[in-house]
Order: C-alpha cells, then structure tokens, then sequence
C-alpha cells in the first residue's frame, strides 16, 4: 500500500531453520547469525518522503535558514549589553571587568549549554530540545534580568541564559547534517555560516524563533523518525517484534548521563583532528568577541568618534562574511560539485573541505596586521574599517570549511563533535574579552593587533598539516569513518 510505512524487510532463511544436532561450530554460528538482517528493523527505503535528506529542496533551505536565525538570535543577545556597561558601571558602581562579565558569563553559558543539548538530541531529536530551550530562553530568563535589583543576579541570568540560547550553536549545524546529503550540504552552511557574524548587528527576535520552532521546524533526526515509525508500524500491525535501532539501546540512567555528559568530551580527547580543529576555530572566535572591547579603544578614544559611530565600525564583519558567502557558491562550491562527481558512488574525503581554510588562513592573519598599522589616529578612519570586511570574509570561510570537515569526518556523532567544538571556543569567547582592555592599554593598538596577527601566523599551518595527514588519522579514529588511504592529498 502506498501510505504504509516503508521498511528492510530483507530476510535471511536460515535464521528459521533448527537446530542440527551439535555437528555446528558454535562461534560460527555467531559468526554466521552477525551477518543475519534483522527483518523486524525499521529503516529507510532509498525514496522513502519521511527521510530528512528526500524532502524537497524549498524545504531544506527553509529549516537551513530557520537554524541560521536561531543562532542569530543566540549570537545577538551575547553582545546585545555591551553597550550598556558604561550604564552598569554608574547605577551599581562596578569596574570595567565586572560589567563586562554581562557579555563573557553569557558566552560561559555556552560551555555549558553545548554539553547538555547535543547529547540529548542524540537521544530525543532535535525538536523537543530547541522547543524547551528556546521558551525559557525567551520568556524566563529577561524577565529574570528586567527584575534583577542588583548585578549579581543580572550576571547569573546572564549565564543561564547563554546555557539555554546555545541550544542552536550545537543542533543547528546537526540539523543541516541531518537534511543535507555531503554534495549540497556545502552551501547550506555557507549561508548558515554568516549568523555568528550578522548577529551582532541584528535586534532581538526570540519570541519570532520560539513560534517558528514550534510551527514549522519538525524532527530532522533519522533515528528519532525511525523509532516514531517503529511505533507506528507496532500499533498497525499488532506485532511487537518492529523497532527501531535506537530504541534497542538499553541503558542505566548513570549510564544515558555519563553518554549525554561526557560523549562530547570523550569525542574530544580521543580526536588530534578535533583537538587542533577546535583549538584554531577557538583562537578565530575569541577575536570576534575581543573586537568588541578593541573597536572602541581604535574608534572611540583613538578617533574620537561617539558611541554610535562606532558601532557602525563592525558593519564590515557581516558584509565580508556575505562577501565570503558569494565566494563560496560562485568558487568552492562548484569544484566540490565536480569532486562528488568524479568520486562517486563513495564520498568525496572531508580533507577536500579543507581547501576553503587553507586560502582564507592567510588572510585572516594578513587582516590584523591590516589593522594593527592603519590604526593610528593621523590615519583615515577608513583604513581599519575596511579591514573588518577582509576578517570577516576570512572568519566566515575559515568557519564553513572547518565546520564542513567536522561533519563529514565525524557524521554520526556530529552533535557531540560540535558540541565539544562550541565548549571550548565558547571559553575563548568569555575569555578574550576579559584582557583585551589592559592588552590593547598596555601594547598600544598597534602591537596588540600585531600580537594577534603573529599568533594566528602561527596556527595558519592546521588545515595544511590536517590535508596531509588527516586521512592517516582517520583511519586511525575510532568516530571518524574512513576508507583505505589516499595514494594521494585529498585536497
């Protein structure tokens, strides 16, 4: 019948047959059972419209765009106080650091948040996860800091909120991993890519989020979907024998914890891949955040400019990530179209993204120095300015190849792999934040961009070491599937 639920129903007959005497070996027959298809587990057929990656291509980029908003949302809200820290200061008589812990304690809520939402979508879909995590994110928690009498409780809300707004940082990406098969997936997160970028410069729309997540965002995680079919094709044909792969996991409660608490971590540590991935995608992140301790020092004491002026400076982070946006569809794009081609029916290897990195790297660095030495006040304010469209352009890329790499090498656990990637950028994020005054007081704005452009000088070389020896650690990997290895770079 056509509206019944398709499924493998592949059987083997010799899983019927008796037993005959003791004449069979009985590890072979273990051996020769493990090769048996299960004929009562559920699947997908290849066309089947229930599978995530065969919904319609209007759709895919509707849920590509509706993540991107979500960690709009989230990036936005991180920074949204920074301009009110002068305010901070005056109405509870704190220090520079202490009012601008509003911004680093909500990042710290994405170390936290990360560590709790890309595990439990694992086990319960994407859905449920983004919907309870959003409506307290949204209506709990500003009412919690608008009735704040004092700034330890600001700052506490603050936290809370950064655990529960980073939600998307680790589902959105996953969800795009979960509709997109490798060959589109690509420019989906180059659009999806520009969010962390554009949030800044973008208002407030969480309650907007938290409808359209509960009216048009459905569950996009294969094994969720499978087990609701499972439950389905029980109730219809009375046989208690279908199920699902993930409802076949029994677990302890101390168990499911320690898989949703320490799989990130556990993904981390076992990965040099990760490890210097995450450690470079860090560096990156935190100086988006430095930024907004540094524009002002360049823009606002160096130039002169007010408050409000200033804040346009950053208008060239968002237009150069849209910049790198174009770039990648015109350029990248394509010649993995082409690579697909070529390597089908087996997949293109994920050292191939790495490409993208290894042209923006030295741009990201060439950035700071741009603006290390345009940023005396003799000079045009323009100069530094525009120097924000190259970072961005750079960031952007240097995030979308990265972020491409992490899902591709790491596809079944790609929530855990980004979930610990967001963690440690996140503590960079706060981090960062915390010493750029005294940095840029204390070397000038000058030196101190220089520093940051040495630093990242020296972290340029990852996607290259990662292009050559990537596919040997993967086959060492115990998350990352691999084939045999390569005659040749990937890349």
């Amino acid at each position: 019948m056509a509206d019944s639920p398709r499924l493998s129903t592949q059987t083997a007959s010799t899983a019927a047959q008796p037993e005959q005497g003791n004449t069979k070996d009985t590890s072979t027959t273990i051996l020769e059972n493990k090769f048996i298809p299960d004929p009562f587990l559920v699947s997908f057929d290849e066309d089947d419209p229930a599978n995530p990656k065969n919904w319609s291509f209007a759709k895919k980029w509707y849920l590509t765009l509706a993540g991107g908003l979500l960690v709009l949302n989230a990036t936005f809200s991180s920074s949204a106080p920074s301009a009110l820290v002068p305010t901070f200061m005056e109405e509870f008589g704190i220090s520079q650091e202490v009012g601008t812990l509003t911004v680093s304690l909500f990042v710290c809520g994405y170390c936290v948040g990360p560590l709790i939402w890309g595990p439990l979508s694992e086990q319960y879909g994407r859905r449920p996860i983004f919907i309870i995590s959003f409506f307290i994110y949204m209506v709990m928690l500003p009412i919690g800091c608008a009735l704040s009498q004092n700034i330890t409780s600001i700052l506490i809300f603050r936290f809370l909120g950064g655990t529960f707004a980073a939600a998307p940082l680790a589902n959105s990406g996953a969800l795009i991993s979960d509709i997109w098969d490798a060959k589109g997936r690509g420019t989906a997160l180059a659009v999806f890519t520009v969010a962390p970028f554009a949030g800044p410069g973008i208002g407030p729309v969480a309650g907007v989020c938290w409808l359209q997540i509960v009216f048009t965002i459905p569950e996009t995680y294969t094994p969720v979907l499978l087990a609701k079919k499972a439950k389905e094709m029980r109730k219809r044909t009375g046989d208690e024998r279908y199920h699902a792969a993930i409802e076949s996991q029994n677990m302890t409660l101390s168990q499911r914890l320690e898989s949703i608490l320490a799989r990130p971590f556990k993904v981390l540590f076992h990965e040099p891949m990760l490890i210097a991935i995450t450690l470079y995608m860090s560096f990156v992140y935190g100086c988006i955040y430095l930024l907004f301790e540094a524009y002002p020092v360049v823009f606002t004491k160096g130039h002169n400019l007010n408050a409000g002026v200033s804040g346009l400076m950053f208008l060239p982070l968002p237009i150069g990530g849209i910049l790198a946006v174009i770039t990648y569809i015109l350029f990248f794009n394509p010649d993995y179209e082409r690579k697909a081609q070529e390597c089908a029916p087996n997949p293109v290897p994920p050292e191939f993204r790495l490409r993208v990195a290894m042209i923006s790297a030295p741009f990201f660095a060439v950035s700071f120095f741009w603006f290390a030495w345009t940023s005396f006040p003799s000079i045009s304010i323009w100069a530094p300015m525009i120097s924000g469209a190259l970072l961005g352009w750079s960031i952007c890329l240097i995030f979308l190849a990265l972020f491409n790499y992490i899902i591709d090498a790491y596809l079944a656990v790609a929530a855990s792999a980004l979930a610990a990637n967001t963690v440690v950028r996140s503590l960079f994020g706060a981090g960062f934040p915390l010493f750029a005054n005294q940095m840029y007081d204390r070397l000038g704005p000058e030196w101190a961009s220089t520093l940051l452009g040495f630093i990242a000088l020296i972290m340029m070389p990852i996607p290259f070491v990662l292009t050559r020896y990537g596919p040997i650690l993967r086959f060492k990997s115990k998350y990352a599937p691999s084939g045999p290895l390569p005659t040749s770079s990937p890349a």
